[in-house]
């Protein structure tokens, strides 16, 4: 039985190795303007929601958005200071949380991967700018007129 349990844990932080190896990459990936190595990381029906309301990237429209960035040779800079994983029972999928320095000073990201042909992929992707509680009502004033516009906008679509 302590044989079962030792395996067990072991598969499972073997699991986690594997999954911080592919979002430390993706990220390195990043950083470094490597297109191809990042967008590998991701699966092909891959989605990544960025800090704007309206950024929900299918992976197609983020590739197209994200290119000419790459093109450039500068992309964007996220290092992860902290990460939570989990792994599903099946070990077939995983999610995350994870907070990281970035250019825009501490932010969350949070995600879910599928492993794919024995490879972990990240499937979905959230990155939120963290805001202090203290000051929250400073920033919802300063994002008050546009979120209402926006708020306006999509209720009318529903």
């Amino acid at each position: 039985m302590l044989l079962t349990v030792s395996a067990t844990l072991f598969a499972q932080n073997t699991e986690e190795d594997k999954i911080n190896d592919v979002l430390d990459g993706w990220h390195l990936a990043a950083a470094n303007a490597d297109f191809e190595a990042y967008f590998d990381k991701m699966t092909e029906d891959g989605v990544f929601l960025g800090t704007d309301a309206m950024e929900n990237w299918q992976n197609d429209e983020f590739r197209t958005f994200s290119k000419p960035y790459f093109d450039k040779g500068k992309a964007w800079s996220f290092t992860a200071v902290q990460r939570n994983i989990y792994v599903g029972e099946s070990a077939d999928f995983a999610w995350f949380d994870e907070l990281l320095d970035t250019q825009m000073k501490i932010c969350r990201g949070s995600g879910v991967l599928k492993k794919i042909n024995g490879q972990w992929k990240i499937a979905h992707y959230v990155l939120s700018i963290a805001v202090p509680n203290d000051n929250v009502a400073e920033l919802v004033q300063i994002k008050e007129e546009k979120d209402n516009a926006l708020l306006q906008e999509l209720k009318k679509k529903q």
